[in-house]
This record gives structure tokens, sequence and C-alpha cells, in this order.
């Protein structure tokens, strides 16, 4: 391929910036309805990577070593990004970035302000219809029910965090999640930024950190079976006293949306800025 080609093909992080910068004001200029249904989109994809990364690792628990399965679920999880970006959806934490464009002071704060909120509260939409859909699918009774143990296991184990520490694993969570973001600017190639993607997500699964988009799914998901199949819930013996709508929304939503924030707007958008167009 000519060296030209290669150019057109292929950003450096000099230039990255710049199309950070272009796309944060595009995202911008969405109208609300528009912006909606992108975002209800997008929790509908975040969702069903949630959904693939569930049933790829149920039944492995103390069959395969801890990190193997880790790493399985991360790969898999990868999926929701990948429609994202490749099919073309809003997402909140990904939008961290237009952070870029705010401070190069071509898009202002309130409509920075209102790309995030109506994206989050989309985002939210679009992660409890699947919810609602996967519940009355009754898939949760799959594989004898293990799978309905797994989500039940997950939603629960997510509200026992503490408030810090939910802020903590919201920030580095979504380094990793604009960092995949970020990476995909580099190339126009689709198998580029789905090879882009699939390392920064599956390492943030692996490890075990915090997206709010993706708890928007999980935490209802629990919730739901929870409330709608207690004699299915009964026979888990699990202790599901903490998976309440309170403990969910204030103990992990809201701290490890704020984590979110966080992460990708200071430690990527802001740092990136201060580097490439400051």
């Amino acid at each position: 391929m000519p060296a030209s080609d290669e150019i057109s093909v292929y950003l450096i992080p000099k230039e990255m910036a710049l199309k950070a910068e272009e796309i944060g004001i595009d995202k911008s200029k969405l109208s609300t309805a528009k912006l909606l249904l992108l975002g209800v989109l997008a929790g509908a994809f975040i969702a069903f990577g949630a959904i693939f990364s569930a049933v790829s690792v149920t039944g492995m628990s103390g069959v395969w070593p801890y990190g193997i399965t880790r790493i399985l679920a991360g790969v898999t999880f990868s999926l929701g990004l990948i429609l994202v970006v490749i099919g073309g959806a809003e997402l909140f934490t990904g939008n961290s970035l237009m952070i870029i464009a705010l401070l190069s002071h071509k898009i202002s704060l309130s409509s920075l302000l209102r790309n995030w909120g109506l994206v989050y509260v989309a985002n939210f939409i679009g992660s409890l219809l699947i919810a609602f859909l996967v519940i009355y699918s009754r898939m949760y009774t799959f594989a004898g029910g293990e799978l309905g143990k797994s989500m039940l296991t997950v939603a629960n184990n997510k509200t026992h965090f503490t408030f810090v520490q939910a802020v903590i694993l919201g920030i580095l969570c979504n380094i990793l999640v604009c960092l995949a973001v970020w990476l995909t600017y580099s190339t126009k190639n689709t198998g580029g930024k789905i090879l882009a993607i699939i390392f920064p997500i599956s390492a943030f699964i692996a490890a075990g950190f915090e997206h709010s988009v993706a708890n928007m799914y999980i935490l209802p998901v629990g919730l739901l079976l929870k409330s709608i199949d207690p004699i299915f819930v009964a026979g888990l013996k699990i202790d599901l006293s903490s998976l309440t709508w309170i403990n969910a929304l204030l103990y992990n939503l809201l701290p490890v949306t704020l984590g979110n924030i966080i992460g990708g707007a200071g430690f990527v958008g802001l740092l990136y800025y201060l580097i490439y167009r400051k």
C-alpha cells in the first residue's frame, strides 16, 4: 500500500485528538430525538454484551481457573462496544471524550451536559428493555437454572461495594473504555476498530471494574428476577437481602457513574487534550 494511502487510513495520536474533537462537535449537534434513539440502542447493545458474557462463563465457576473465566467473560462482553462503535450508537461512558471538544472551546458546557443527560437516560431505557425481555423469555432457567443463578450472583455482588470503592472501580473502568474508543479513532478499518476494542474491554471485565451502563442491565435483571419468580430464586438458596433498588441506585449506579466520568473525562480526555490540543 502506498505511503499516502497509509496516512489516509491510520491516524497518529495528535490526529486522533483532532478527530475526537470533531466527533464531540458532531455529537453536540444531534437532535434530542436522535440522541434518545441512539442512546436506547447503546443501552441495548451493552446489555447484549452482558448477556453473551454471562452465558459464556456459566458453569465455569470452580471448574476453570478464575483468570481464564474472567478473560472469557471480557472477550465476549466486548460485543457490546463493538456494536456501539461499528453499528453506531450513543454511549454515556464513551461520550466522556467530548470533554476534549469542550476544553477546545468548540462546544458549550450546556451542550455537553445535554448530551450526557439525555444519553444516560436513554441508555437506562435500552438496558431496562432488554432486562424485561430476558426475564420474560425465562432464559434464566437455561442450563438447569445455572444461568439465572449466575445473573443473580453477579447483580447481588455489585451491591456490596462501599461508596468510595465503587467510585474507584468506576474510574478504572472508564479509563479502559475511553481508551478503547480512543484507539478506534486511529483507523477507518472495521477489523482494526474491533481489535482496538477487544483488549481494553476484556481487561476491564477481567479485572472486575464497574461500568455504569452495563450495570443498568445487570442490576435490574437481577432485581426483576428476584421479584417476578420468587419460587425459582428461593430454590437457589442465595442471600439476596442487599439486592434492592435503593442499594442498586445509591450504592452502585451513583458512585460508579461519578467514577466513570472522572476516569473517562479526567484521566483520558483531559490528559490527551493537554498533550495534543492545548
